[in-house]
């Protein structure tokens, strides 16, 4: 079909066409969805089940273990990395990578079905085992709320009702309340009166369990009316509770709770966790919004509804955002608009320049209409404006006037050579149409291996190729239909006899020139682009290695860990001083606090740590993300002599999937203490590095356990069992579970805890009585033990698919990358001897790229087969095919010098870069070997075919890489897309040298055509 023809003889049709592009683009730019990260699956559940009273090792054999095997059964079960802790096992799956997450829920329902056939094998008194599968909810909106002038009831109820308010807020699909401070109602009882008096605790429980149970008082029927009988609930349930009375063993006397305890509502002496902000105590509420909305728009309503609430509830509350989403991604899309109009205006100046005027309007509409255009389609197709896509467009930008270039300056040549408008349309893109179709198809096949990729960084990624894919085939389409169009309107029908200036200039010439002394010395041409290729090769040594870059957010975390058996009270105490000494420096913001556990999931690529009283996570904030690098260094010398038992760890937010320690060495076998030692001795080495920083491993210190070492013999006599045993330590220690009262949304567990209390622990324990069940009275505790005892046990064992694995961590140093780090201690580390049934695994960074890379690489052979057959099929011969791949390694040279000059790392953002660089060069090959072949074919000689198809192509082919090169221009303050950036600006600068020295060289040396010296 004759697309130019049709487009000039029909313009309405092409004009509705770009009105469509323009005003649609316009519209989806307005309403399409807005995110900060691109959605992936995080393909995660976590199993977690409880077994109170069971030590490490216990939980590990009877819990862990069974539920793991059941597990195993699985056929979609990639991995399974466990910890079990006293009293506590966690089990987290992870699913093959191959999976959809629309598969997900079916999965986990079918998880949920094997635990269940598994907990009949699991020990008496274990919990049934709970499947969290919301592990990869992301809550983009994070607002502290803080009141020092209120109790903890006040906050709790303040907190509550901003709840209710935001879940009616449109696009917000759940709010997450967080650090409640909880309270229990605690009878303090003393001992030796209710032993004197006979009462024992399963009477205490039997009372409240009977007095605090909902009540039904049924239905009469009166007349033809049903009423429903009311047994009314107590004006004051702690009042009720008070009078309760209980008749005292062998005797019709009685005696009311209040006579026996005193009760009080205290808060709960070991807190699920902890938060705070700016140095006050804090609740947190997490906003998630709905999938595939815009968070922009959801921002705005909240923040409006958070401060309609905050006028209308007392003074004092204020609720401070921790993270922002909707903020960021607003300031994303604001920047991409703007870069978005200076790559226009770049590409248009630059045609403007080398082009005229007159090109630059037809090709810079042509790049405006396409921009629009893709915009449109992405709406259709639910794909979000965010970081990926936002970075696709701008990549995409200097390749999308490839195509139009190609047309509009082979239609201004012909004109100027007195050809009509649309002679000179048809026949140059009669002429192109299918070479550059070939060369666009093979550009986006060079992303291909994003698309084809099954794993969480390529689902990442997708986006990146969607939006190539999109807006390269757009462009070829307005390329072939509006480009004719817009040049019947712009360009004029020049003097025929003028035809012969059209390729005149000192560009022109000092390109001939260079041009025929390549092609007069072909074998020297090829020598030394032979050697530079090999040199680039060797050189890429020096170039560092990278995952995915840290993130352009202005705060770092500190994580805090304590000794593992640290309680979290006293971890509360060392934390509070440690955010003293952060506030210090002036270049901090805010800090916001949390202990015992990490802060919810506020980004897609921060990974919360799950709960443990030895750990706080501090997120610092700064004005600038240019000051964390001299910042953060200092704070951590500042935190050091806080608490010389901790350990602190920096850490910078990244993007892309990873995160965690960079520097990572797992040993696995049987034995724990032969683990150990093989964790020592990783450590001893990472140490005598010297600059490796935050050392560590995941089996933490062992704790230690007081054992009361129950008597059985002696309990036997006197009729207590076990359970009566573990009942009064309870309650000489933490209290003893009476029941539960519930107070309007809120429950208040209630504990029995000893009114006398001496100041040692201890001796507490062991001068407390025990209910003996069988002979109904109190057995003094000494009686019923051989003595107690310190012993220290492994409060962490951790396992990866089944076998026990103890994980050695660390950081590089703030200057080097972790692929420097690991080269100097991979020999020492895998020089450690380990005994049969050992190994030795790496992860961290080079586990997570490699895992990246080779998931990639599944995808990329079917994406350099799509390459191959185009370059095949467009040609129809073998020698062409063969010119077009023998320089494209030859790209490295210009990567390798722009990385090298920059100092950038090659990571993975890099190798997209490398990849798409590869479909560049091949177009601008293909349209060059096409044209000579053409002129060939046409009857020209083939020496001056080689040198007048070449000095054809100069202009095109030098317009689309300084287009190209500029559009990335702006990338280069992205942290994400500069290694990227350097990467295509780089290779393509020398591979415009490629495509106009080394193609036609080649092709006078494949085909054997010969130029004699002058």
């Amino acid at each position: 079909m004759d697309f130019a023809r049709y487009s000039i003889k029909t313009p309405v049709n092409i004009w509705l066409m770009v009105i469509i592009c323009l005003i649609g683009g316009w519209i989806g730019l307005q309403n399409i969805g807005r995110l900060e990260d691109p959605a992936f699956t995080i393909k995660l559940a976590q199993v977690i089940t409880h077994h109170p009273g069971a030590s490490a090792a216990k939980v590990e054999k009877e819990v862990t273990e069974p539920l793991e095997i059941a597990l195993q059964q699985m056929s979609q079960v990639y991995r399974l990395i466990s910890k079990s802790k006293p009293g506590y096992s966690e089990i987290t799956v992870e699913i093959k990578h191959h999976y959809d997450g629309k598969d997900l829920p079916q999965i986990w329902d079918e998880m949920r079905k094997k635990l269940r056939d598994a907990t009949a094998t699991l020990p008496a008194g274990a919990s049934q085992p709970y499947v969290y599968d919301e592990f990869g909810e992301v809550f983009g909106l994070y607002y502290a709320l803080t009141a020092p002038d209120f109790t903890p009831r006040q906050m709790r109820e303040i907190s509550r009702i901003i709840r209710r308010e935001l879940l009616t807020t449109e696009g917000v699909a759940k709010v997450q309340v967080n650090g409640v401070l909880e309270e229990q109602l605690v009878a303090y009882m003393d001992p030796y009166r209710i032993a004197g008096l006979g009462i024992s605790f399963p009477d205490v429980v039997r009372l409240l369990q009977d007095n605090l149970r909902p009540f039904n008082g049924g239905r009469i029927k009166v007349e033809d009316k049903q009423i429903r009988l009311l047994v009314e609930d107590a004006s004051s349930q702690l009042e009720e509770i008070n009078n309760l009375a209980i008749v005292l063993p062998g005797s019709n006397a009685s005696v009311r709770v209040k006579d026996l305890a005193e009760l009080k509502i205290e808060p709960v002496d070991i807190q699920s966790n902890l938060i705070r902000y700016q140095g006050n105590p804090a609740i947190t509420l997490s906003v998630a919004a709905v999938s595939d909305v815009n968070i922009v728009a959801v921002g705005k309503r909240v923040n409006d509804k958070v401060d309609a609430l905050l006028q209308s509830l007392p003074a004092g509350i204020t609720l401070e955002p921790i993270y922002d989403q909707a903020a960021v991604v607003d300031e994303s899309v604001a920047g991409f608009i703007n870069n978005l109009f200076l790559s226009v205006v770049v590409v248009v100046i630059t045609l403007c320049l080398f082009m005229g005027w007159r090109s630059g309007i037809v090709v810079g509409s042509i790049l405006l209409i396409t921009v629009l255009g893709t915009i449109l389609i992405m709406w259709l197709s639910d794909l979000q404006l965010q970081r990926i896509s936002l970075g696709a467009m701008v990549i995409a930008m200097g390749m999308l006037v490839d195509n139009a270039i190609v047309v509009a300056e082979g239609m201004m040549m012909r004109m100027q050579q007195g050809r009509s408008a649309m002679e000179s349309a048809s026949f140059i893109v009669k002429r192109t149409q299918w070479p550059l179709l070939g060369a666009t198809v093979i550009g986006i096949a060079a992303f291909s291996g994003i698309g084809l990729s099954d794993d969480q960084t390529g689902e990442f990624l997708f986006s990146l190729f969607a939006v190539v894919l999109i807006s390269l085939m757009l462009s070829w389409i307005l390329a072939v239909s509006v480009t004719p169009l817009f040049g019947s309107y712009f360009y004029k029908v020049g003097d025929s006899e003028g035809a012969g200036e059209v390729h005149k200039g000192f560009l022109y010439s000092g390109y001939t020139k260079s041009l025929l002394f390549a092609l007069r010395n072909r074998w020297l041409t090829m020598l030394a682009l032979l050697a530079l290729t090999i040199g680039a090769y060797a050189s890429f040594a020096y170039v560092k290695q990278g995952f995915f870059p840290p993130s352009n957010a202005p705060l770092f975390f500190v994580h805090y860990w304590g000794p593992q058996d640290r309680d979290i009270r006293s971890t509360e105490q060392r934390v509070i001083a440690a955010e003293k000494v952060i506030a210090e420096f002036e270049q901090v913001d805010s800090i916001s606090t949390f202990i015992g556990r990490g802060a919810d999931r506020f980004t897609l690529t921060y990974n919360p740590e799950l709960p443990n009283e030895s750990y706080a996570l501090f997120i610092v904030r700064t004005a600038d993300v240019e000051q964390i690098d001299a910042l953060a260094p200092k704070v951590m010398a500042a935190l050091k002599p806080v608490d010389q038992d901790a350990n602190f760890y920096m850490e910078r937010m990244q993007f892309g999937p990873g995160g965690g320690a960079k520097l990572v060495a797992r040993f696995s076998g049987r034995d724990i203490e032969v683990l150990r030692d093989l964790g020592e001795q990783a450590k001893t080495i990472y140490r005598e590095d010297g600059l490796i920083i935050d050392i560590r491993d995941d089996w933490r210190e062992k704790g230690l356990v007081l054992n009361t070492h129950f008597d059985e013999f002696n309990a036997g006599i006197s009729g207590v069992s076990r359970t009566d045993f573990t009942d009064a330590v309870q309650f000489a220690s933490t209290g003893m579970p009476l029941g539960r009262l519930r107070d309007g949304d809120y429950t208040y567990p209630i504990v029995a805890k000893m009114s006398v209390n001496s100041s040692d622990p201890v001796q507490n324990i062991l001068n407390s009585q025990v209910w003996s069940s069988q002979q109904r009275k109190y057995i003094p505790f000494r009686q019923l033990t051989t003595g107690v005892a310190l012993e220290s046990e492994d409060v962490i064992i951790h396992r990866r698919d089944r076998v026990r694995t103890i994980s050695v961590m660390a950081d590089p140093a703030v200057f080097e990358t972790a692929t420097e780090a690991r080269a100097r201690i991979l020999e020492k580390i895998e020089s450690i001897p380990l005994p049969d049934g050992y190994k030795l695994e790496w992860g961290g960074e080079y586990e997570n790229s490699s895992d990246a890379q080779k998931a990639l690489g599944k995808g990329l052979p079917a994406g350099f087969l799509v390459m191959l057959l185009c370059t095949v099929v467009l040609f129809g011969r073998v020698r062409q095919p063969l010119i077009v791949w023998s320089v494209v390694p030859m790209a490295v040279v210009g990567v390798v010098a722009g990385l090298l000059g920059t100092d950038m790392p090659f990571g993975f953002m890099s190798l997209l870069g490398f990849l798409s660089l590869f479909g560049m060069l091949i177009k601008n090959a293909i349209v060059l070997l096409e044209e000579i072949d053409l002129q060939i074919d046409e009857g020209k000689e083939k020496q001056k075919a080689i040198v007048e198809a070449s000095v054809s192509r100069l202009r095109p082919v030098s317009l689309a890489a300084v287009t190209t090169i500029l559009g990335m221009a702006p990338l280069l303050a992205d942290a994400f897309f500069s290694s990227m950036a350097i990467t295509i600006m780089g290779g393509l600068a020398f591979a415009t040298v490629l495509t106009l020295i080394a193609v036609p060289v080649l092709y006078s040396l494949m085909y054997r055509i010969k130029f004699n010296r002058a």
